[in-house]
């Protein structure tokens, strides 16, 4: 494996456990819904988009998106799946979750290497489930936002969460380099952020912490990453990698403002 790829994984690794650390503390100082907001923001995949065009080309960066917005929307289907489970305990909730996902996931790269998917079918995709997934979590589960958590915790346990989000999103960035073209694809869309956190709140508050901020994550993240993905599918081939990703973060930045509004006003 080349140094490039290592220098993703190190990034991967650093990124991810920053970005959980920030987003639990987030969620028991502020409440779910800014916690699940952080969660959902833009993270690795800013990363994973950076990586391919710098060590391929602009243009295959962008071509990777075709999918990306219909995998997202399937991440909310195993958040959804967790967040019905997460009641009868971790050690259902996880396997069942991910064994939804990896499915699903097997599915997509399947339409995906038989040329059955483009980018409006995604996008579409991405929508009905985004509208499907609020509808479970706001309408039918009617699961409540939480306030903010008042819990003691050692420096041991922050090291703890940054060590298990970066494995976690370390998994998933080398199994999409060694895994061949199945896994490698399947892996491409791993809900590693959503995972660490939803395990993390549980583990720190039980299911009942861990839906609302589950639901909250659902929501910015079903929001804000596929539209980073689909800025970063115009803006590479059209003004390049380094002014393209600076737009697009400081465009995510402004419709993660407007996601904290829309939850703050329509977010039980």
């Amino acid at each position: 494996m080349d140094n490039t790829f290592w220098l993703k994984l190190a990034l991967g690794f650093l990124v991810g456990s920053l970005w959980i650390t920030l987003t639990t503390l987030s969620a028991e100082r502020y409440g779910s819904k800014v916690g699940g907001l952080i969660g959902g923001l833009p993270s690795t995949v800013v990363i994973a988009l950076l990586f391919i065009g710098y060590t391929q080309s602009p243009l295959v960066a962008a071509q990777a998106t075709t999918v990306m917005p219909l995998a997202q929307g399937m991440n909310g289907l195993f958040i959804l799946a967790f967040i019905l489970l997460i009641p009868r305990g971790l050690k259902l909730a996880m396997p069942v979750s991910l064994l939804v996902w990896f499915s699903l996931a097997t599915f997509l790269y399947l339409l995906d290497r038989l040329n059955l998917l483009s980018f409006l079918i995604s996008i579409i995709g991405w929508l009905i489930l985004l509208a499907f997934c609020y509808i479970v979590v706001e309408r039918w589960m009617q699961i409540p936002s939480r306030s903010k958590q008042s819990i003691a915790y050692p420096p041991s346990q922050l090291i703890w969460r940054a060590l298990f989000g970066g494995a976690v999103i370390s998994f998933a960035v080398l199994m999409g380099k060694l895994g061949g073209p199945l896994l490698g694809g399947i892996f491409g869309s791993f809900p590693a952020m959503f995972l660490s956190t939803l395990v993390i709140t549980s583990y720190i508050g039980g299911a009942a912490y861990s839906k609302p901020v589950g639901k909250s994550l659902l929501v910015s993240g079903l929001i804000n990453v596929p539209l980073y993905e689909i800025m970063v599918r115009y803006l590479y081939p059209r003004v390049g990698l380094a002014l393209g990703t600076s737009i697009a973060v400081v465009l995510s930045i402004g419709f993660g403002y407007m996601t904290f509004l829309f939850m703050k006003s329509r977010l039980s």
